[in-house]
């Protein structure tokens, strides 16, 4: 795998989760978040168990206890998300939880004391303005009566930001495959949250139809694959890049809001979306490389 490839892989991840954000809430209409979140798991867990079950052997050690500590964090990254779509409104979770792009690098710079390359800089800047413009209101201002949901999208983004940074880590070990990663975590995950949902909740399966169908497809595509390639793409491609690129998923949850529960979005929410476009294609652009390439023209032109 390239990195294109695996940058790619990691946008569909990202279309997956924008449309995460409606499903989440039709579902929340039946069960309670730590219920949800049990059952997105350990349904992702058991298909991707049955899936690739021959392929699950001789796990080391060091992948085990990284499951273990990736799923620790993961549940904070989904109580954030799934408890702040209930306290706050939906373009506040989009904003906030998308604010991953740019804890990510900040706190890789704390802790490998390394700032972000210029070009890396300008993409963040324009990331974290489009996302502003995407979901905040026209004068810019945040909900306060919902701070309490705001607060814990902004966990949710700390949290992320701190599980890509460790799978990053993690993934560089020679002991540890990066595919029984993506898949013990989703087990861990589940039991740590099924373990709150009985302490806080009554847990049970969807009652209704289409709420087995939010289910499953948040189980099998927002979490099941889409956390299996994250752990394989992340071999070829830094955590920093990979925020950038979930960044995007504001843009495909206004979409989804556009289609399916028929929000129109202002022209300042088109603006965001275009910028926070732009700024994946200059992330990918290899801009010396393309200037050495024209300078190498103009000098065989006058050779």
């Amino acid at each position: 795998m390239t990195k294109l490839k695996a940058d790619l892989a990691l946008l569909m991840v990202t279309l997956g989760w924008g449309i995460s954000y409606y499903l989440t809430d039709l579902s929340l209409e039946d069960m309670g978040p730590f219920t949800l979140n049990s059952n997105r798991f350990l349904i992702a867990f058991a298909v991707a168990l049955m899936l690739a079950f021959p392929k699950l052997k001789n796990i080391s050690k060091r992948t085990f206890k990284f499951s273990l500590i990736l799923g620790g964090v993961l549940v904070l990254v989904y109580l954030g998300a799934t408890f702040g779509t209930l306290y706050t409104s939906l373009s506040n979770v989009g904003f906030l939880c998308g604010l991953t792009v740019i804890f990510t690098p900040i706190i890789s710079a704390i802790i490998y004391k390394k700032l972000p390359g210029k070009k890396q800089a300008l993409v963040i800047l324009m990331s974290f303005a489009g996302i502003a413009l995407l979901t905040l209101k026209d004068d810019f201002s945040i909900n306060y009566d919902n701070l309490a949901g705001d607060l814990l999208c902004i966990m949710c983004a700390v949290a992320y930001a701190a599980h890509l940074l460790i799978t990053e880590k993690a993934v560089t070990f020679e002991d540890v495959n990066a595919f029984h990663l993506g898949v013990l975590q989703l087990g861990t995950t589940g039991v740590f949250t099924l373990i709150l949902a009985f302490i806080f909740e009554t847990p049970h399966f969807p009652t209704q139809p289409k709420y087995w169908g939010s289910v499953l497809f948040l189980s099998i595509f927002c979490t099941g694959v889409a956390f299996i390639v994250q752990c394989v793409a992340q071999k070829y491609t830094e955590a920093s890049h990979v925020g950038i690129i979930f960044s995007m998923e504001t843009v495909f949850a206004g979409i989804v809001a556009f289609v399916l529960a028929k929000e129109v979005l202002s022209l300042q929410s088109y603006i965001g979306a275009a910028l926070m476009v732009a700024s994946i294609f200059i992330m990918e652009i290899d801009f010396s490389r393309f200037i050495f390439q024209r300078k190498l023209n103009n000098d065989n032109r006058f050779t």
